[in-house]
């Protein structure tokens, strides 16, 4: 009788798993689309973070533009600009682990930065809202072997309140910014990011 329900267990808990992983599926399926619904328009942001290193830098004080530029089912691709700088694009893309988040920076001639293709994978399911992009391993090396330790502890999040707002977040330990962007005001959209990847 113990085995019974020793195994009866075992079958709720997987159960509850399976069902635990399909939610994440559908709460990350959905913040994948809204971000989607955006494509091909591009806005203005504004840095709302008030970390003193940020203070008086070109995200505080020049016009900061995002362009969700290209979307397809399991990739989107947003050029950032801030001033006449088209060095990075975000590209948020989805597998069967979840969602990934990573950072393609561009010299103006089109090649490639030394730190570029950084970022993160979801660990949490997150919501329909937001969803958070811890630094993976690739990133730590890369942080570590460009002299940027200190990064190593970057958690990158995204949000999303449709016809509302869009937002860009980087924390870490006594470290934190976030620039929002205004969806309800459509902007026109910039050139291409430098050396963009189609």
């Amino acid at each position: 009788m113990k085995h019974f329900f020793a195994s009866l267990t075992g079958l709720v808990l997987l159960g509850g798993g399976a069902a635990a992983e399909e939610d994440r599926g559908k709460t990350q399926a959905a913040f994948f689309e809204n971000l989607r619904t955006l494509c091909g328009q591009a806005f203005e942001g504004q840095m709302v973070s008030d970390d003193p290193v940020d203070q008086g830098t070109d995200w505080d004080l020049q016009r900061v533009v995002m362009h969700v530029r290209d979307c397809d089912d399991d990739v989107i691709r947003i050029p950032l600009h801030v001033a006449e700088d088209r060095s990075r694009t975000w590209i948020i893309s989805r597998n069967d682990k979840g969602l990934r988040l990573k950072h393609d920076h561009r010299h103006e001639d089109g090649s490639e930065d030394a730190v570029s293709q950084y970022g993160g994978g979801t660990v949490q399911a997150g919501t329909s809202k937001r969803q958070e992009f811890p630094a993976d391993e690739y990133s730590k090396e890369l942080f570590r072997q460009e002299g940027l330790d200190v990064s190593v502890a970057n958690v990158w999040a995204m949000e999303i309140v449709v016809r509302q707002v869009f937002a860009y977040e980087l924390s870490r330990p006594e470290r934190f910014f976030r620039v929002e962007f205004d969806l309800e005001n459509p902007v026109t959209p910039p050139p291409p990011a430098w050396g963009y990847v189609e």
